[in-house]
């Protein structure tokens, strides 16, 4: 992937937006990489232990080498080790990906007129005052320096007249690669990509347009609306103006984090309700100290349990007071738990954390963002 590429002449209308999207490459698994240099260059998933291909769980990510053999994130662990296994799996190190990415935010910040984080490991930087994209590639390349130079990690960069459009360019760079789409060559660029590179439009959605014979972001732009409307519902007309170029996305502040969770999938489906408790408490002992480090309490707990036979039941309480204290929280889990026990084996527990309040500063955090995993 060449370091810079720009598509367009760079000349802009001075009332056009610029933003800048900033992808972090693979970060789990480069994060981990940065800790075992002996790792370079190796397939690396960040995952449960496939024991040779009879592990549960799925693949948080990987590095490029291992996508390289179809491994993604998502996959079941299991696959992941039948398509590479020479792959090299390690557990996640939540904790650590969590402050390496505050370090990264905190470069990412001191960027731009406003600053939005997307995800663990992408925002989105509003640049519009810098008045034109030359000045704009010249700052992207600045910050894939010093968060290269500060952290060691390479990062894809996105820069274009609104939020998708530069998540679009951000992904058509990975990795490590920083591409500009000006407004006057957005439909040019968009026109022949696959309908999925859309934010938004997942695998399920993409097979649904392309038999109704959309399978470009070009088709969608020219498509009658009516199909489009059975097809994606009330965005149907948002994501037809994002095709004819028009990217009118919103640019959010941050907001307080919603909600920390945690689930943990057994190696065998548990029939053991001691330990299924037992694996909730320290789920939620873990939680609690995720709250205590961003200063966060919580009001509602929801309890999470899947059968083997893949059916999910939540039951929630919400207390009168927020805490973040685990004896109090615990004993929540403990209550509102034997009812989710139907007798079926249990293959995935979980506990989430929510309606959070905060009497200092209020930062999100892994569970706020959804994390690149399973369950």
């Amino acid at each position: 992937m060449e370091e810079n590429k720009v598509t367009g002449s760079g000349q802009e209308n001075p009332a056009t937006r610029i933003i800048l999207h900033v992808d972090m490459d693979s970060f789990y698994a480069s994060v981990e990489v940065r800790s075992h240099p002996d790792l370079a260059g190796k397939p690396v998933i960040i995952g449960p232990d496939p024991s040779s291909g009879q592990g549960r769980g799925v693949v948080l990510t990987c590095t490029y080498e291992a996508r390289k053999f179809g491994v993604h994130s998502a996959m079941p662990v299991s696959r992941a080790f039948r398509l590479c296994p020479d792959a090299i799996f390690l557990p996640p190190r939540h904790h650590l990906y969590q402050e390496t990415s505050e370090r990264v935010m905190e470069i990412l910040r001191q960027y731009g007129d406003r600053f939005q984080q997307v995800s663990i490991d992408e925002a989105s930087i509003d640049l519009t005052s810098c008045r034109d994209f030359r000045t704009a590639e010249t700052i992207a390349s600045r910050i894939k320096s010093e968060v290269f130079s500060r952290e060691g990690l390479t990062c894809s960069i996105g820069i274009g007249p609104g939020k998708v459009v530069a998540k679009i360019a951000s992904d058509l760079g990975k990795p490590g690669g920083l591409v500009v789409i000006p407004p006057d060559r957005v439909t040019e660029v968009l026109a022949p990509l696959p309908v999925g590179k859309i934010p938004g439009i997942g695998p399920k959605t993409a097979t649904l347009l392309g038999k109704a014979g959309i399978q470009k972001i070009g088709d969608l732009a020219t498509a009658d609306i009516q199909p489009l409307i059975d097809i994606l519902g009330r965005g149907a007309i948002w994501y037809q103006q994002l095709a004819r170029g028009c990217d009118q996305s919103d640019f959010t502040e941050n907001l307080p984090a919603r909600s920390f969770s945690r689930e943990h999938t057994f190696f065998d489906d548990c029939s053991d309700a001691g330990m299924i408790l037992a694996t909730l408490r320290a789920i939620c002992v873990e939680l609690c100290r995720e709250l205590a480090e961003q200063d966060l309490f919580a009001r509602t707990v929801t309890v999470k349990i899947r059968s083997s036979e893949f059916i999910t039941r939540t039951r929630a309480h919400t207390l009168a007071h927020p805490t973040r204290d685990p004896v109090v929280l615990e004993k929540v889990v403990i209550g509102i738990s034997p009812p989710l026990f139907t007798g079926k084996k249990v293959r995935l527990a979980g506990v989430r954390l929510s309606s959070l309040v905060s009497r200092g500063r209020s930062q999100k955090t892994i569970g706020d963002f959804g994390e690149k995993q399973g369950g």
